[in-house]
């Protein structure tokens, strides 16, 4: 099986939204990591996509963007994916965002009850990591 994620540490992200109970984070440019199953080699690509988190219960003060994120976690009910994000992602119950950004000294936090990622445009091959 073929596996995909988003690498965040240096993935850039070009607005962060919150509306009503809706936080919506726009990476403009998300760096992803390939891995074919049976292969030891890895690929990296970037494409465009959209993180939104539904029922946002929490949230700290949002920072404004142009952002470089430096990591982070992203909790799904049981599940805590550290500096990465498994693309698919879509799920309900727990979930919550703790991001950091490079020249931002306060982390965004947020907590809701549904998350969503939403891959946009054509991934763009960048390189072959080995």
């Amino acid at each position: 099986m073929d596996s995909m994620s988003i690498d965040l540490n240096g993935s850039e992200i070009s607005s962060i939204d919150l509306e009503g109970e809706r936080l919506s984070l726009h990476f403009s440019r998300a760096y992803l990591v390939k891995t074919m199953t049976g292969s030891n080699e890895r690929t990296r690509w970037h494409q465009a996509g959209d993180l939104v988190i539904d029922g946002v219960e929490e949230a700290s003060t949002i920072p404004s963007g142009p952002l470089v994120c430096r990591g982070g976690d992203i909790d799904e009910n049981i599940f805590t994916y550290r500096d990465m994000i498994p693309v698919p992602l879509e799920s309900r119950g727990h979930v919550r965002c703790a991001l950091t950004f490079e020249g931002v000294a306060d982390p965004l936090v947020a907590q809701g009850k549904e998350i969503r990622l939403t891959m946009l445009d054509t991934p763009k091959y960048i390189e072959h990591l080995r």
